[in-house]
């Protein structure tokens, strides 16, 4: 009998290149707001209800739900909406899990590799550093608290937490975005260029998640980022280098995107560099751990 994973967020990037690789493996279910599978199970989280059905026989639960951080400038309402997409949906499914009596063997939720801090320093975080002081951190720290509430309430055999880098893909994400600019000859770096970016391979994330669902003995938080680190001139940089594009353009000032982003700019103009080492480890090993390698992969039918 294969074991049956349910996994929230089912219409983001990730949860659909997941899909495909655990599909034959495992029994899957989806949390969406609208049904339009069969194996997909509708909640509303304003509403706090949830189909139950989804949760019956459940062995696993992949806990991708929440709100896109830059998708929109910060006002409070923003902020509220991006922690409680995160927070009440695990609230909801540890609730429900509680109600029906039922024990996971494993709940793995999504993270951010910002819980250390958006702060462009020579430190390289790993899973022992504590948490930084921002927004970005607050939001992660609560994430990552709902789901500890599920090995502290008993209600799963472990918790893992995959605190996850900027995710490179060319169906969606940053990558998606730098395209157009550059493919038109008005592609440049942001800010000074210099602030690090954490990046992963959208084929290396999904396979961290299938670890994680099949090694027991892969408890706790781990950075999901390559081994190999850059900066956003870098990406910037070799973008173009792929697409065989010119950069003509000077640096997108700072003061122009904080003007356009508010304190989302913070997000984009800063970055840290993260280890890679604890889940390499626990058995990983990057497809992708070069950043020319990885878009070029990515970017061959462009």
């Amino acid at each position: 009998m294969k074991e049956i994973v349910l996994i929230t967020g089912a219409s983001g990037l990730i949860a659909k290149e997941l899909a495909k690789k655990i599909g034959n493996d495992y029994h899957l279910r989806f949390l969406t707001r609208k049904k339009k599978q069969d194996n997909e199970y509708e909640w509303d989280l304003e509403k706090k209800t949830i189909d139950e059905s989804a949760l019956e026989n459940v062995s696993h639960i992949i806990h991708l739900a929440g709100a896109n951080i830059s998708e929109k400038r910060w006002t409070e309402e923003r902020k509220k909406e991006l922690i409680a997409s995160r927070i009440d949906s695990a609230g909801l499914l540890l609730n429900t899990l509680k109600k029906k009596n039922i024990t996971l063997k494993s709940f793995i939720s999504a993270s951010g590799i910002n819980y250390y801090g958006t702060e462009t320093t020579e430190k390289i975080y790993t899973e022992n550093d504590p948490a930084g002081s921002d927004f970005l951190s607050e939001v992660v720290v609560l994430w990552e608290k709902a789901a500890d509430d599920f090995m502290e309430q008993h209600m799963a055999e472990r918790v893992v937490k995959i605190r996850t880098a900027v995710v490179l893909s060319e169906k969606d994400g940053a990558l998606k975005k730098m395209l157009p600019p550059i493919k038109y000859y008005i592609g440049s770096p942001l800010g000074n260029g210099k602030q690090y970016m954490p990046w992963i391979h959208i084929e290396d994330i999904c396979s961290i998640y299938e670890l994680a669902l099949k090694n027991s003995d892969m408890n706790g938080a781990y950075n999901a980022v390559s081994p190999q680190h850059t900066t956003n001139a870098d990406l910037t940089k070799k973008i173009a280098e792929v697409l065989k594009k010119p950069l003509f353009l000077p640096n997108v000032p700072g003061f122009v995107l904080r003007l356009m982003f508010g304190e989302l700019a913070t997000a984009i103009l800063e970055g840290s560099r993260a280890s890679s080492q604890k889940i390499q480890d626990a058995g990983f090993q990057f497809r992708f751990p070069d950043l020319k390698e990885a878009l070029k992969d990515l970017l061959k039918t462009q």
